[in-house]
């Protein structure tokens, strides 16, 4: 009978013993054989989706185990769909992440009912390069210059009220007086410059990051007009370019549109969802810096016009916390521009 009861112990230790792995798996050993997804709240065509490719082609040499990457789009309301879809349904275990607008942390603040999530649960992986917004006009808009846009009635296409594309004209019309109209609904950025390009709309305010890997040539002919840009500092190829709050004004209009414009600091960014393990977010953050510094990868990136001006995930955490501290004033006055 002893003989029996040490076996069984002994039965009992080994079973604990290889048990014990599945509890402390390591994420070379969850990732080897595995696919990551990125997903996007945008169609094919924009920067979205050439980021998002790039880092599919590049990132998973860094990744402990290798893992396949694939990118999946979920296009819907600017990228509304997909954010609320990720933050409450995709999986938290390393096998999703994604690459959303840089507007997400205002769209939670300013329009709750619609950003229904909390980016301060998800986590930040790194950030490709800022975004600064350029508002490019078609050859022959009736206006092209900020002094005509308060008197010459000017057409925006946009992709949805969510977007940026919709929020930037609506708070230059609020804040400054310019008489713009907005046609929301297209698809996609791209099928807003196609609207353009068929004259059904004057402008279209999308990522420089996108206009330099699609038109550059066309805004270099002079048949498209860069006349304003979105951001915190104007972009080094946007430098003769005014920033939408050095067109008004007033002080505090001012303010808000600098708390608007915050995200151009986010710019591209990969997140992850909730509750991932903290390992495995350390070695994708990990992956992502050494990814970005990669001769290859850089070249392939400066091949398809992409900028590279890399932010950490930890930097863009507090970027994103300030945001969502925003002075109630601010969100308030902001808020009613957008309305």
């Amino acid at each position: 009978m002893k003989k029996l009861s040490y076996a069984a112990i002994a039965g009992a230790v080994l079973a604990t013993s290889l048990s014990g792995p599945a509890h402390a798996q390591t994420p070379a050993d969850f990732w080897r054989g595995n696919t990551i997804r990125i997903m996007l709240g945008h169609p094919p065509g924009g920067s979205y989706d050439f980021y998002a490719r790039l880092a599919a082609e590049y990132m998973k040499a860094y990744i402990p185990g290798n893992p396949n990457i694939i990118v999946e789009s979920k296009p819907g309301g600017g990228g509304v769909v997909a954010t609320a879809f990720f933050y409450a349904q995709a999986p938290r275990d390393g096998t999703s992440i994604a690459l959303f607008p840089e507007t997400i942390a205002h769209t939670q603040i300013l329009e709750p009912s619609v950003g229904k999530w909390k980016v301060q649960e998800m986590s930040y992986i790194g950030s490709f390069a800022p975004v600064n917004t350029a508002f490019v006009f078609r050859k022959g808009a009736a206006a092209i210059t900020p002094k005509d846009f308060l008197t010459v009635k000017t057409v925006a296409g946009c992709t949805g009220k969510n977007s940026q594309s919709y929020q930037y004209p609506a708070m230059l019309k609020a804040l400054g007086g310019f008489k713009f109209d907005i046609i929301c609904g297209y698809k996609g950025s791209a099928d807003s410059v196609l609207a353009m390009e068929r004259g059904e709309v004057d402008f279209v305010s999308s990522a420089w990051n996108s206009w330099r890997a699609t038109h550059k040539d066309t805004i270099a002919r002079g048949e498209m007009i860069v006349a304003m840009q979105g951001g915190l500092t104007r972009n080094a190829e946007l430098k003769d370019v005014p920033l939408m709050q050095e067109l008004v004004s007033d002080p505090e209009a001012r303010s808000v549109i600098e708390f608007a414009s915050a995200g151009a600091a986010i710019g591209r960014a990969l997140i992850a969802p909730p509750k991932m393990p903290e390992d495995r977010l350390s070695a994708l953050r990990a992956a992502f810096d050494k990814m970005v510094v990669d001769p290859a990868f850089v070249a392939e990136a400066n091949r398809r016009s992409l900028e590279i001006e890399p932010t950490s995930g930890l930097e863009l955490q507090k970027i994103a916390t300030k945001i969502l501290e925003a002075p109630p004033i601010i969100v308030e006055r902001a808020t009613k521009a957008m309305e």
